[in-house]
């Protein structure tokens, strides 16, 4: 039986040969570039917003989330073991559906979200090197864009060079979170760890609806596991390798989360640590007043390019496996036969992001792709239960029973509708542009990338 994609694009690849990605991802990076993608820069704010949501019981908000998160990882996990492709959210929604344009959308929202997150790093990088005296002459536009260009070339490079810088990268940003956990641990035992703040109604704060808002939250620092699926053709026996990555990165994302947010709010009272403007660079002052809190600015600069350089990444494989599928222009899917990376889709990506981060602020941007990556995991799982109930599909290396994408997909849409009806619709309105956007693009470039009837046919070759 040939595995779903469309027929053009096959009979193509097989007309005009060309090398494939190389194979070099082991199971120790799989799970720093899983850990990397979740462990970012974010966490050093969020801790004080969830602290001033959750007080002291912050910690919960980080196991409840990472329980809701788990049940969509373990169905990436299990997508991984089953269809090792590059653009894999894209390629299980073409096999399950079999609707290209839903395909188009799922891939290009995930594209989207990798692009604007870059370009957003990107400014991030810059402006921090623009407070330095050898770079304040500098534009931050100059900056961003060499810093751009320090990634496309790192990409471009080999899949090997990145996933040593990304393992790099990662270490030196957990060590960050547990250089906090080292200096605040003596204040464990302190607090009490289930104060939270008094309920509206005078009674006792903390109940399960305050856990499940809080977790809501944290949620979002879960996200990332989804960036193993897009380098599955890179990864060595990807049926092992791919759950074995992604499960440990979020046990290991946890448990760094829940010891930073236990020390947090042992050393500064929660009230103060949701009002300091860097809540850990605050923790580390209070409890280790001798450490220089430049060494947070260092270690910033790494969670940035770390989640800059995991996103390029994600991305170009992504735009990779679409154009293998027949979804995107062919020459995206080219691989450059001496570096084995798909040149093509570098060079057109940094393009994009150079534009993007000459917009400069992009944050709504940013929020309206979260909110898409939120519909393409509803998606996702769903597709898995639809190929799980479907005879004849392959089983993979990693299987979980039906109940758990159903109950990932359920949970993703109960937090999109959430961030939907959370009262502010700037990000929601730009979600629905995108959308309509990615509707017109395909539209308008159906008929050169022969998206037709047969395509749907091909699914059920």
């Amino acid at each position: 039986m040939q595995e779903p994609g469309l027929r053009q694009s096959a009979a193509r690849q097989a007309s005009d040969p060309q090398p494939s990605l190389q194979r070099t991802i082991g199971p120790v990076q799989m799970a720093f570039y899983g850990l990397g993608s979740m462990l970012g820069a974010g966490v050093y704010g969020l801790i004080g917003k969830a602290a001033g949501q959750m007080g002291n019981a912050v910690w919960l908000a980080f196991i409840a989330s990472m329980v809701a998160a788990l049940l969509t990882g373990l169905s990436y996990a299990s997508i991984g073991s089953r269809y090792p492709r590059a653009a894999g959210a894209a390629y299980v929604t073409q096999r399950a559906y079999r609707w290209p344009l839903l395909t188009y959308i799922v891939g290009l929202a995930v594209m989207c979200s990798g692009l604007t997150s870059v370009a957003t790093q990107s400014r991030v990088i810059a402006e921090n090197l623009h407070s330095l005296p050898a770079f304040g002459a500098l534009p931050v536009t100059i900056l961003a864009m060499a810093f751009l260009l320090f990634l496309a070339g790192i990409v471009f490079r080999g899949i090997r060079e990145a996933m040593w810088l990304n393992v790099v990268c990662t270490a030196i940003e957990a060590a960050g979170l547990l250089l906090v956990v080292a200096v605040g641990m003596r204040y464990w035992g302190s607090v009490d760890l289930l104060e939270a703040p008094p309920a509206a109604d005078g009674g006792d704060g903390l109940g399960l609806m305050l856990v499940m808002q809080g977790s809501v939250l944290t949620f979002f620092s879960f996200i990332g596991f989804e960036d193993t699926l897009n380098v599955a053709e890179e990864v060595k026996n990807p049926r092992r390798v791919i759950p074995l990555g992604i499960m440990t990165a979020m046990v290991g994302a946890t448990l760094i989360y829940v010891a930073v947010a236990v020390t947090a709010v042992s050393v500064v009272p929660w009230r103060e640590l949701s009002e300091a403007p860097g809540p850990l660079t605050e923790v580390v002052a209070r409890a280790a007043p001798w450490f220089p809190p430049a060494v947070f600015f260092g270690v910033t600069l790494f969670a940035v390019t770390n989640t800059a350089l995991v996103n390029y990444v994600t991305a170009s494989r992504l735009a990779y496996g679409m154009a293998a599928q027949g979804l995107l222009p062919r020459p995206l899917s080219r691989v450059h036969r001496a570096r084995r990376t798909p040149y093509v889709a570098v060079g057109v990506l940094l393009a994009v992001m150079i534009a993007l981060a000459l917009v400069g602020e992009i944050t709504q941007l940013a929020a309206a792709t979260v909110l898409l990556l939120l519909m393409v995991f509803t998606i996702v799982n769903l597709a898995l239960v639809v190929l799980k109930l479907r005879p004849g599909e392959p089983r993979g290396g990693f299987e979980v029973p039906v109940a758990v994408p159903a109950a990932g997909a359920l949970v993703c849409a109960v937090l999109l509708a959430n961030r939907i009806m959370s009262g502010d619709w700037r990000a929601p309105a730009l979600a629905a542009v995108i959308v309509l956007g990615i509707l017109a693009l395909y539209a308008a470039t159906a008929s050169s990338m022969l998206i037709e009837e047969d395509a749907v046919a091909a699914g059920a070759d």
